[in-house]
């Protein structure tokens, strides 16, 4: 099942959906919309579209949400997954294109992975838009795409190009419906780490990736994905730590302190860095604390300071 949720999208949708129509898989394909309250010609256009796929043997199932307020992506997700029936399930953003041997290709491998996410690699369009996180996403090693979910703003395989299965995705339990604002595809990911789900990478550029301003990526805030990631260094990696060090005295190193939890805090038995004006100031004052006296952290010389270490940097 090919997921595509629809908000507004009347002009990117042809080309996404011919991208369905294009693809080279043998086995059987079906088509999964759910049109979030667009307003333009969206609607007109996933019509059109029908005919045309299932004149091509393509199934093609339209859910559609008639009220004047968008649910959101979450929602939209998760309504056009649920009124589908394939056993794997191939997310489509509406402003997207797939190139024509996606679903082949991520389906093998998401067989012999069956507990993964599985992406691909992108071309961004236009095409010098986010360059550097572009080559970030291309170029991940298989051990990157696991250890970096702690140091980056979004999930390792980026939303756009997620696979699954249709089991493991209801193992995982959904998107959050919160709407504008909440990173679903970060929660998600966040889920299916926590089960012991597996990250995996087709090495072949598979999606036509539409960088715009009208995309629902930039609705959500800075602050709330920090809280999220915080939120999972926590959980995954510091309730098994007695203590630690946090490596930077200075305003990513406080942050990361001031957002911990605190039990957490008490964990941290020092600040390290290389500044000599931060070590000689000797310790960091929490002033926003509650307790009486103020927590005073120390703050020394890396060389002098005590792993595990959390390493805070811009």
């Amino acid at each position: 099942s090919v997921i595509v949720p629809v908000h507004n999208s009347e002009c990117w949708l042809d080309e996404c959906l011919k991208s369905v129509w294009e693809q080279d898989f043998k086995q059987t394909i079906e088509l999964s919309v759910f049109n979030d309250a667009s307003k333009d010609s969206s609607a007109e256009i996933i019509a059109k579209w029908k005919m045309k796929l299932e004149d091509a043997g393509v199934p093609v199932i339209i859910g559609s949400n008639n009220s004047s307020q968008p649910r959101g992506v979450g929602f939209a997700k998760n309504q056009a997954v649920i009124q589908s029936s394939g056993a794997y399930l191939c997310f489509l953003d509406s402003d997207d294109v797939m190139m024509p041997q996606r679903v082949r290709l991520q389906y093998e491998a998401a067989i012999q992975h069956p507990n993964s996410i599985v992406g691909c690699q992108v071309r961004r369009e236009p095409p010098m838009s986010t360059e550097r996180y572009t080559r970030w996403i291309n170029n991940l090693t298989e051990e990157q795409l696991l250890t970096q979910v702690f140091t980056s703003h979004g999930p390792t395989v980026i939303m756009p190009t997620w696979f699954c299965s249709r089991e493991w995705f209801y193992h995982v339990g959904k998107f959050d419906e919160g709407g504008k604002g909440v990173p679903e595809d970060l929660l998600f990911f966040y889920k299916h780490i926590q089960k012991g789900g597996e990250v995996v990478r087709v090495n072949h550029c598979l999606l036509l990736y539409r960088y715009h301003p009208q995309a629902a990526t930039h609705s959500v805030l800075e602050e709330t994905i920090w809280n999220h990631r915080v939120r999972f260094l926590e959980d995954r990696v510091l309730s098994s730590w007695t203590s630690f060090t946090i490596w930077n005295a200075g305003k990513q190193g406080k942050k990361l302190y001031r957002s911990l939890s605190p039990a957490n805090r008490k964990k941290v038995t020092a600040f390290c860095d290389v500044d000599e004006k931060k070590i000689t100031r000797g310790f960091y004052t929490f002033e926003e604390s509650e307790e009486r006296p103020k927590p005073k952290i120390p703050i020394c010389h890396f060389r002098e300071a005590t792993p595990p270490f959390i390493i805070c940097v811009k």
